[in-house]
């Protein structure tokens, strides 16, 4: 009994030795795993570390040491439980298949215990859980940019990079095809002046929403299912949005469609940096940039060759009209379909499996993006060396359920709203410390280049079409006290007023009437047949005996007590009449914007050869305090080739900005609130767009100091802000 008892203590003696040794070790792991990552690298560039001081603190757990400082003999019989039944023949070389490596192959089986494990998650407090999770996205960092540069760059990225590119070119599609069909459809629809302009506050705070919803959820379901979503969405409803007839309606699906493309921007930008090493992510990040500016120049070169011919257009009676404009939307919504056939045949982004847990799907596609390279390079036999990644720790969320009883309506607003809780929360980490300043930063400076840069894409379009209009209105013909009788009216009346005449036994006869307008005029026993008139009007004059047959002339345009005396109306047209075939305003307006465009592309080249080498901070901040500057010469802008010159300066300066913000926005924030981040930015970027529209519509015609004066201050402020944030160039993602 009393050698029993003496081996039992020798033996809890040994296991709290065995215990303090484990800890040794594995304090000694977690200090040397980082600092020896980019050593490793340049000198051996392999990845045998991770797993040799793994199997350093098995053969410690296998081996222990005994109480008598001898070790145990090696067990050459093969008669242990561990290595039971094993055969030297079984033995597996190196280069041979040995299946998909999994993070876990030494943990310890569930239910089993063993000397020196850490105590359970349970028993530990959230914060230690979520401090090892940092030290654990650390290493992740180091070791996933060690991989991508074993993957090399080759093509895979460029087929990526080809596929978000169209996403990124709808969403630049999206932003400019509302200001190009919004005359046209407010006309088509008949919408009052009181509803005019719903359309594109409407699409940019969807858009808004979009952002911030896609974005938080690209964190949690990953980048390329909720990508593929959001098109799909965009791409339904603006299809869609060419065949409704109602204002309201059409309202709708361009709602829909801008929070479905709202959430491209963030996801596209989020997705192709987690499959670009550190030295090529800010060039190709700009070269991405460059699909938003191609979507730019796709719209304006569809709506100068599509609207203006308004003949492109069918119609189902007097009810329903298809008109150039919508074939224009059609247009506009092809590469949102292209993008989502073509994401359908990529993968996942192996670094957000790598967040959730996901190894193995993770190293599959890490693989494939290896072996697609190699073969691209000619060497298909170079073999994928990483055999097992680093996963952060996982930890457990606290999600409120839904009762089973309810309906399936119910469940699915509960998930929403479970969602957007999830999301939220994200977001709020994101102002916590030591993020709280940059992101303060990085908001202020979204804000402000966006306020400025939309706000004057609206004034200048606008500005030009008031000097168009002042130079149209100053070639008025006027025509007074004329008296006309037994006269045919079969071709177009243009830019004129008619003052105090008289038009007896007159026939108007499949006529047209633009900016045309009847004061004081009598109309006596005359016959209209097959009449469409545009911003033409009847001010207090008289019909009598008239007959009005397939004519749009209605009480909208009989106005300032015109009186009708014994006059029919059969068969009126429906709808607002778009049919003027040579309407070379508009084709101007279109060209300007596609002129505006093109200047773009010098600064989007520049941007990307520079990224690297002169800064993302200092071409940040200089591209804004430029384009602030730049808009003082808007003083000299008294014709239309001046604003045209002023208008590509601005672009073609601002467009730098707008490359050097995605890519800080990008580089700034860990993978699993890259998504969260960067929606709440882009939200933020579109709320500012609104309340540029708006203000600096509002003030068009009016003065031209008040908008100068606030884009230049709130670009130069920002400008200023940005040069502040902390350069992100070496950072890697965390």
């Amino acid at each position: 009994m009393e050698d029993t008892y003496n081996n039992r203590t020798s033996l809890a003696k040994g296991a709290k030795d065995i215990v303090k040794e484990a800890k040794r070790h594995a304090t000694k792991k977690v200090n040397k795993v980082v600092d020896r990552a980019t050593d490793e690298y340049s000198s051996h560039h392999n990845y045998s570390r991770f797993q040799d001081e793994e199997d350093e603190d098995e053969d410690f757990y296998r081996n222990p040491p005994r109480q008598d400082g001898e070790s145990y003999p090696d067990n050459e019989e093969g008669s242990s439980d561990a290595t039971e039944g094993h055969d030297d023949e079984d033995e597996i070389y190196e280069g041979e298949y040995q299946g998909i490596p999994s993070a876990g192959d030494r943990k310890q089986k569930e239910g089993q215990v063993a000397l020196g494990q850490p105590v359970s998650d349970a028993t530990r407090d959230r914060k230690g859980l979520e401090q090892e999770r940092q030290a654990d996205e650390e290493e992740l960092a180091q070791q996933y940019e060690l991989i991508i540069q074993e993957c090399g760059h080759g093509r895979f990225q460029w087929q990526l990079f080809l596929v978000l590119g169209l996403a990124l070119m709808s969403d630049g599609v999206e932003v400019f095809v509302v200001g190009f069909v919004l005359p046209s459809a407010e006309t088509d629809m008949c919408v009052p002046n009181s509803s005019s302009g719903w359309l594109g506050s409407v699409v940019y705070l969807g858009m808004m929403v979009g952002a911030f919803f896609w974005g938080g959820m690209s964190d949690k379901v990953g980048r390329r299912q909720c990508l593929l979503i959001c098109m799909s969405t965009n791409g339904f409803f603006a299809f869609l949005s060419s065949f409704v007839q109602g204002y309201g309606l059409f309202l709708l699906c361009r709602l829909i469609a801008g929070f479905g493309i709202g959430g491209a921007v963030p996801i596209v930008f989020s997705f192709f940096a987690e499959v670009l090493s550190r030295e090529k992510r800010g060039e190709h990040l700009s070269w991405l940039c460059m699909f938003w500016m191609i979507g730019e120049i796709y719209a304006s070169a569809m709506a100068w060759a599509i609207i203006p011919h308004y003949g492109w257009s069918f119609s189902m009676g007097s009810a329903y009209q298809f008109h150039s404009w919508r074939v224009f939307v059609v247009v506009c919504a092809l590469p949102c379909v292209c993008a989502v056939v073509a994401l359908t045949f990529m993968p996942e982004s192996p670094r957000f499996y790598l967040e959730v847990g996901k190894h193995d799907e993770a190293w599959m596609i890490l693989k494939q993006i290896h072996d697609t390279n190699m073969r691209a390079r000619g060497q298909p036999e170079k073999v994928f060396t990483v055999n097992r990644i680093k996963i952060p720790k996982q930890l457990d969320e606290l999600v409120e359920m839904e009762s089973e009883s309810g309906n399936r309506v119910s469940k699915f607003f509960f998930r929403i709203k479970t969602e957007i809780h999830g999301i939220y929360l994200n977001l709020m980490k994101c102002f916590n410390y030591p993020m709280r300043e940059n992101m303060m930063r990085l908001a202020i400076v979204w804000f402000t280049l966006s306020f400025g840069y939309y706000g004057l894409s609206v004034w200048f379009p606008d500005v030009i079409k008031h000097l168009q209009a002042d130079d149209y209105a100053s070639k008025v013909k006027l025509h007074n006290n004329e008296r006309i009788e037994d006269f045919t009216f079969n071709f177009t009346l243009e830019n004129q007023i008619h003052q105090n005449g008289l038009f007896i036994n007159d026939r108007f006869i499949n006529m047209k009437l633009r900016s045309v307008t009847f004061i004081d005029s009598t109309f006596r026993n005359c016959y209209f047949d097959d009449v469409t008139s545009v911003g033409s009007f009847f001010r207090n004059c008289t019909f009598i005996d008239a007959f009005f047959f397939n004519t749009d002339i209605d009480e909208s345009k009989l106005i300032d007590g015109t009186e009708l005396i014994n006059s029919t109306f059969t068969h009126n047209k429906k709808g607002c009449q778009m049919t003027f075939d040579d309407d070379y305003s508009a084709y101007w307006v279109y060209f300007i914007n596609f002129l505006g465009t093109l200047a773009v592309l010098p600064g989007n080249i520049v941007s990307a050869l520079l990224m690297d080498k002169i800064g993302r901070l200092s071409m940040l901040g200089g591209s804004m305090v430029l384009s602030g500057i730049s808009c003082f010469f808007l003083w000299f802008g008294t014709s239309e080739s001046m604003m045209i010159f002023m208008l590509c300066l601005y672009n073609g300066l601002s467009i730098s900005a707008w490359n050097s913000l995605d890519v800080v926005t990008t580089e700034s924030f860990p993978t699993v609130r890259r998504g969260t981040g960067f929606g709440f930015c882009n939200a933020l970027c579109k709320l500012a767009a609104v309340l540029g529209n708006l203000i600096f519509g509002s003030l068009v015609g009016i003065t031209k100091a008040i908008p100068i004066l606030m884009a230049s201050s709130v670009l130069v402020g920002g400008g200023l802000v940005a040069l502040r944030l902390p350069d992100t160039r070496e950072n890697v993602l965390m």
